[in-house]
């Protein structure tokens, strides 16, 4: 027995310590790579959507944790991909936007909390040339953005791809060749980011510089496919600016897609109206959970709505209901026992009345 425990408690060891040393390859959108042994997780991704018909925008904020001084991650894109640094505030912004409504609901039967259960009463979130052959790599451009290396890279053959990014600085797993070949065979890019804290000897925590990703694009799309690799569960919030309100067309092995929030908004100010546009814009905030990441099988295609229908979450605060202070339900209860008091004593009146009197003596 005390062999058997001994034996349990070391495989428990075991597997804590593969955890801190088996990095969390994916985050919502894409690959996501520590440095050498260390780790890190994407507790949540976050991105604002904005599409128009023919140009899609994604601004998105990684809130990561772990040990990792620096870490990289890549996201396939449809098309030729422009890229710069976003403004965080727009998140703070639409954090506002969508706040639930916070409703006083009344209940008319005592609750446990209440009295006589307890002893009061209580109150109950660059294009190569025509007839050229493509190179197995291309780059398009590589630039610098604050914390960010980015390159936006062309691949025709995912294990080129692969070596490009090793060579590169990029530590990869193994199945990446594999995850990004349907990719490859759409003819998609890449674009691929490094991150650095700026302050030396800081691990990566937190919410992380927002980029704003730009490219052509005749269909609502989010890339979801290489977060199959992710080892832990996934989080993933989007925002949706669009004409109408926007749904995914599956859960692409997900949990249930929850909306938060729809309804036409219209900022005036900021990075979030430029985003948006002069004229008013429909917003659709979406929640999803990835459990089991391995069963996510498709990216994230998101289609019209058959209507419009703006939606709020709501937040119930319950309350006795009370007159004058008084629980209803007691008012009510002494109100009918005064009328069951009354209505017996009329009974009996009545009773006495007609019972008949004495007999008259002959």
């Amino acid at each position: 027995m005390k062999r058997r425990i001994v034996a349990l408690l070391f495989a428990l060891l075991a597997t804590q310590l593969g955890a801190l040393v088996n990095p969390a390859y994916a985050c919502g959108c894409g690959a996501m790579i520590p440095d050498g042994q260390s780790r890190i997780g994407v507790d949540r991704e976050t991105s604002v959507l904005r599409w128009d018909g023919r140009t899609e925008q994604i601004v998105m904020r990684f809130t990561v944790g772990g040990d990792a001084h620096r870490a990289a991650w890549i996201m396939p894109v449809p098309s030729r991909a422009t890229v710069e640094l976003g403004d965080g505030r727009m998140f703070d912004e639409l954090g506002r936007l969508t706040l639930p409504e916070h409703k006083n609901r009344s209940y008319f039967w005592p609750r446990n909390h209440d009295w006589p259960f307890s002893s009061g009463m209580g109150d109950g979130a660059g294009a190569p040339a025509p007839g050229a052959a493509a190179p197995p790599v291309g780059v398009v451009g590589r630039e610098q953005l604050g914390d960010f290396d980015v390159a936006r890279l062309t691949a025709t053959d995912p294990d080129a791809l692969k070596n490009w990014l090793e060579s590169n600085g990029f530590k990869l797993p193994d199945r990446l060749a594999t995850e990004v070949k349907p990719y490859v065979d759409q003819h998609w890019e890449y674009v691929a980011v490094r991150l650095a804290p700026r302050a030396g000897g800081k691990p990566l925590r937190g919410d992380l510089d927002p980029l704003r990703i730009r490219f052509d694009s005749e269909r609502l799309v989010y890339p979801m496919r290489l977060s199959r690799m992710a080892k832990t569960p996934q989080s993933l919030g989007l925002y949706v600016l669009a004409d109408h309100r926007m749904e995914p067309a599956s859960p692409i092995g997900g949990a249930a897609p929850e909306v938060t929030f729809a309804g036409t908004i219209h900022p005036e100010t900021g990075a979030l109206a430029e985003l948006a546009g002069a004229e008013p814009v429909f917003l659709t905030a979406i929640d999803q959970r990835f459990p089991v990441p391995s069963s996510i099988d498709a990216d994230h295609e998101l289609r019209v709505t058959a209507e419009d229908a703006p939606y709020r979450r709501a937040i119930y605060h319950d309350k006795l209901l009370t007159v004058g202070g008084v629980p209803a339900w007691l008012l009510t209860l002494a109100g009918a026992a005064v009328a069951l008091t009354a209505m017996s004593v009329a009974v009996l009146r009545i009773r006495d009345r007609r019972r008949p009197g004495p007999a008259a003596a002959s």
